[in-house]
């Protein structure tokens, strides 16, 4: 019998139907239509099972992905789903808001001989949407029940990794959440059109269903102090995320419509989510008629600009420093935004903003790429006399994130940080200097993908088993040592 792998000799490479640009413009929801069973199939039959599949060494979690694409040519779409939620635990999510272009696809061996990369994150998304249509989708089911708890701080995508892990080891896991909903930036810093709600509510309710505590507008520092919150379970794990907007010191940012990201983003959100918005009520959070400026070149930026799209913006511009080519954001959201009606001003920067109360402007430098910087990235240099000015009514900077300062937050000052404010823990155990206080995601490697979230939750959640198994002595002494070297 034939192998039905390496097919991509006579089938070419071809993503789900894309609706056309002028209707996504007009709603949030999701912008690419599921696989027939028929297109799964040919797409999933053109992966060369390489011998090195550098798809799966480019992936974060190291997902099996050539063994889940052979099951999916097959037509075994339930073992597919199996091999697939073995190393991760939202594959549906991943399959939607990953940046293939940048690990698994843009890694892949079709892709460098340019014969187009498999459409994995496609192939992922239709295997997890069939499981769960099909009912094949089941939560923590723990062999037995353990007597210890685990108390996890932040509902986003590494705390509800972790809790996954660790209620199917059998622990008892509370998950602490100063949001009204679980979900993290999944709820509330992603939109619709990339990542529809339902897909993360599913999600959490089958963690709830299998015996994970949600507390929901519980803040840490607030309700309880992290000392607290440890006399009550054997292990805690900060898994909170970075949510504090980097700022741009120039003259006039403090005039009225220049935006947070996450400010602009989590309002449109929670509009999507049926709540009552004030900022949108009185206009401050919403884009409709403006002449919108997006600053930044990430993931952040693009949701922001498409989301300025949605609320019918009058023009919608991006100000990057660098060129395309040095942009962080995914390739594929770029063209996606630009199809959209989204202009991308390459190799700018803000000098000032313009105004009396109330934005009005934007005087921006035009600026080169010279030598490079300590990343091997060419720094961005401003070009004299090339100022000119841009009308906005609206600026939304999206400029990264950095940690807020946990150690006060949490009424824990011997809480150990890093320079950068992220908590400091042994790499191997994960665990602070603090016995007990693990931490994972953002918070430890600063802002990042959602999926490292999700492998350095379930990494952390194998330390937390392995400190309660051991009695945290070992692992104690290590961690101190560790912690106090970096």
């Amino acid at each position: 019998m034939p192998d039905i792998m390496q097919r991509f000799v006579d089938i070419g490479a071809s993503m789900p139907d894309k609706r056309d640009a002028e209707s996504r413009r007009s709603d949030f929801d999701e912008i690419y239509d599921a696989y027939t069973p028929t297109g799964a199939v040919d797409q999933s039959s053109r992966c060369e099972q390489c011998g090195i599949p550098f798809c799966q060494i480019h992936c974060p979690l190291q997902n099996n992905i050539p063994d889940w694409l052979r099951l999916a040519a097959e037509g075994r779409l339930q073992e597919a789903y199996s091999v697939s939620q073995a190393t991760n635990t939202f594959p549906e999510i991943c399959g939607r808001i990953c940046p293939q272009d940048r690990l698994c696809e843009g890694s892949c061996v079709l892709e460098q001989s340019r014969h187009g990369s498999v459409t994995i994150g496609a192939v992922e998304k239709h295997i997890t949407d069939t499981a769960w249509a099909e009912g094949w989708v089941t939560g923590p089911s723990p062999n037995q029940e353990r007597t210890e708890s685990i108390g996890i701080i932040g509902a986003g995508p590494g705390g509800l990794a972790a809790a996954d892990v660790l209620r199917t080891l059998g622990y008892q896991v509370h998950v602490y959440d100063r949001y009204d909903r679980a979900g993290g930036l999944l709820i509330y810093g992603i939109p619709n059109f990339k990542l529809e709600k339902e897909v993360v509510n599913r999600r959490t309710r089958l963690l709830a269903d299998s015996g994970v505590v949600f507390h929901q507008d519980f803040e840490v520092g607030r309700d309880a102090t992290l000392a607290e919150l440890r006399e009550k379970h054997d292990a805690v794990l900060v898994a909170t995320g970075v949510y504090k907007a980097r700022e741009l010191s120039a003259p006039g940012s403090g005039l009225d419509g220049i935006l947070a990201a996450m400010d602009f983003l989590t309002a449109s959100n929670r509009a999507g989510l049926g709540d009552s918005v004030a900022g949108l009520k009185d206009g401050s959070l919403d884009a409709r008629g403006k002449n919108v400026v997006v600053i930044g070149g990430g993931d952040t930026a693009m949701d922001c600009v498409r989301t300025a799209v949605r609320q019918g913006a009058k023009t919608v511009k991006c100000l990057y420093r660098r060129d395309r080519q040095n942009m962080p954001g995914s390739m594929r959201e770029v063209s996606n935004a630009e199809e959209e009606g989204v202009e991308f001003v390459w190799q700018s920067a803000p000098e000032a903003f313009l105004g009396d109360t109330g934005i009005t402007g934007v005087r921006t430098h035009r600026m080169r790429l010279g030598s490079p910087d300590s990343s091997g990235r060419q720094s961005p240099e401003i070009i004299d006399g090339s100022s000119y000015t841009i009308d906005a009514d609206m600026v939304i900077m999206a400029l990264g994130f950095d940690p807020e300062d946990l150690p006060k937050l949490f009424d824990e000052p011997e809480l150990p940080v890093t320079d950068w404010g992220t908590i400091s823990v042994n790499p191997i155990t994960k665990m602070s200097a603090i016995s007990g206080v693990f931490a994972a995601g953002d918070i430890v490697r600063g802002a990042s993908l959602v999926v490292w979230a999700i492998r350095d939750g379930r990494d952390a959640a194998d330390a937390i088993h392995t400190y309660i198994a051991r009695g945290g002595a070992q692992e104690q002494d290590e961690s101190v040592a560790l912690a106090a070297a970096s």
